[in-house]
């Protein structure tokens, strides 16, 4: 018996708009057909299409796979299973990028490599996440957000277990790259898929949570990593992530939700030219910090240059570019993105250079440096939440711009600290960098995911990933340069170098009051 009938409405005569019979017939739809992984209400659409009951036009709020729940976010159970395996994954691709500093010289010694050809364990991870996570960002507006995280999510967990089960340097290095390219499916729409999970007025919470879940896994990392390998070899480093990849695909395909997509052709050129760019630009920062002679990094600096004008040629005139140029034009955005890769520079200077001086100048050891500087990345984790949740209903750029001063002054106070601090002094120093870190974090990051359309959350996102990569790495240049030219005050001037970077970040932050978040720039 179809839908027409139980409903009483004759096929060609227009029912009544909002019958408690079609209500019903919904309610009956939606618990039949709750079980199919594209969203119940986008299923009980599609099936009155089918059927030919007219009853799609007399539910215009229901138009548009899942409309509803782009607008409203899931369920409250759902929505804490699609936020739990968003969590998981996103630890596991931000443990991976660190856990594997702790094991190198076992792996090299064990895989009989030097340290030069072993150091290419960490960078192609790094290298294949960065270059990676636009192009995924642009197939995930195509074909789905959902779809490019479980692929990456399988990409990854399998890649995991290669790299456990590699027996030489060469292949190991090859998993790792293979292993950062699912960990860029996974990062580059993470946030993106928060936009339709969560209601608005709960965005800037979940955004929080998700700060709350990196400080944390960049927290424990290391610890993670020495309990393991106190434990067992280096291959359980990789193991862990198997199961742990496993519980999240099964909670990705019951609960995230689908998204709209476009139908644009993918641009595989215009793909490359992104990744090239961005590969030569992080990679001659790099080299930058590593010492490398300068016409080398000249030639990296050259080939970033030609790959941008051929990338700006070919996709800054279209209305919707693969290279996000649209986003870059909307001021709030753009502010947004800069105000963030100062910030992130800034916590990079800070947690590369304050290991030599605590260690070089104070003359503490491994273990005591790791207690002294746990303090930031711990009251980071606790304020981002709360500033996530205070975004919801407080300017984002006013509490970026007080967390970015607050970390500015944590930064001036450890650098001017006296030649023979007491540690109490170190961790309050400590503590208000990581209170003002994590004030500005996740508003910031709202502000960037709430400037941008919907339709191009993904690109937000993975422009979003991109300014961290791309500050850290600006940041590890510079504490390197600093290092190597000033000697005996070179941590001092770092600090304050960064502190110096925190404040502009602040006033670019600050700059946002007022602003439209469709307000052009100039």
């Amino acid at each position: 018996m179809d839908a027409a009938r139980l409903s009483g409405h004759k096929p060609g005569v227009p029912g009544p708009c909002r019958s408690n019979q079609s209500r019903l017939i919904l309610v009956l739809v939606l618990l039949m057909e709750g079980g199919d992984e594209r969203g119940g209400t986008a299923c009980a659409v599609e099936l009155f299409d089918r059927r030919e009951t007219g009853l799609k036009s007399e539910l215009p709020a229901l138009e548009g796979r899942n409309e509803a729940t782009a607008t409203d976010g899931l369920p409250a159970a759902q929505r804490l299973l699609a936020q739990a395996t968003i969590s998981i994954s996103m630890a596991l691709a931000l443990l991976d990028s660190s856990v594997a500093n702790v094991a190198l010289p076992m792996i090299a010694v064990d895989l009989h490599s030097g340290a030069s050809t072993s150091i290419w364990v960490i960078n192609g991870y790094q290298l294949a996440l960065a270059v990676c996570l636009l192009p995924f960002a642009a197939l995930g507006e195509k074909h789905g957000y959902r779809t490019v995280y479980r692929s990456g999510l399988v990409l990854f967990t399998l890649s995991s277990l290669a790299c456990a089960l590699s027996h030489s340097m060469l292949a190991l290095t090859l998993c790792r790259v293979v292993q950062g390219v699912g960990a860029a499916g996974v990062m580059s729409v993470n946030t993106a898929l928060l936009r339709y999970i969560m209601p608005r007025d709960r965005l800037g919470s979940a955004i929080g949570i998700n700060a709350l879940v990196a400080s944390t896994a960049v927290t424990i990392g290391p610890t993670v990593a020495g309990a393991i390998l106190s434990v067992g070899s280096w291959p359980w480093l990789f193991l862990i992530n198997v199961p742990l990849g496993i519980v999240a695909g099964l909670l990705a395909r019951r609960n995230l939700p689908d998204n709209d997509r476009n139908h644009r052709a993918f641009d595989v050129y215009g793909a490359l030219l992104g990744a090239v760019m961005i590969g030569a630009m992080i990679t001659s920062v790099e080299s930058l910090g590593h010492g490398m002679r300068w016409p080398g990094i000249a030639g990296q600096v050259v080939v970033c240059a030609i790959a941008g004008v051929l990338l700006v040629r070919r996709e800054a005139s279209k209305k919707r570019p693969q290279f996000p140029f649209d986003l870059l034009r909307i001021r709030l955005f753009s502010l947004s993105l800069g105000a963030s890769a100062g910030a992130f520079a800034a916590q990079m200077m800070a947690s590369t250079a304050l290991p030599f001086y605590l260690h070089g100048t104070l003359g503490y050891s491994p273990g005591a440096i790791g207690l002294l500087m746990t303090p930031w990345p711990l009251v980071s984790a606790i304020v981002s939440p709360l500033a996530g949740r205070l975004s919801d209903r407080i300017s984002p750029s006013l509490l970026g711009g007080l967390g970015l001063a607050t970390m500015a002054v944590g930064l001036v106070c450890i650098a001017t600290l006296s030649v023979s601090p007491h540690p109490h002094d170190i961790v309050w120093s400590m503590m208000i960098c990581g209170a003002g870190f994590g004030l500005f974090q996740s508003p910031n990051n709202r502000a960037m995911i709430g400037a941008a359309p919907k339709s191009r959350s993904g690109a937000a996102s993975g422009m979003l990933g991109t300014a961290r990569l791309s500050g850290q790495a600006l940041g590890t240049a510079i504490v390197a340069l600093v290092l190597d030219r000033m000697h005996v005050h070179g941590v001092a001037v770092a600090l304050i170098c960064g502190a110096v970077l925190a404040g502009g970040a602040c006033i670019v932050s600050l700059t946002r009051l007022g602003v439209s978040p469709m307000q052009s720039v100039g």
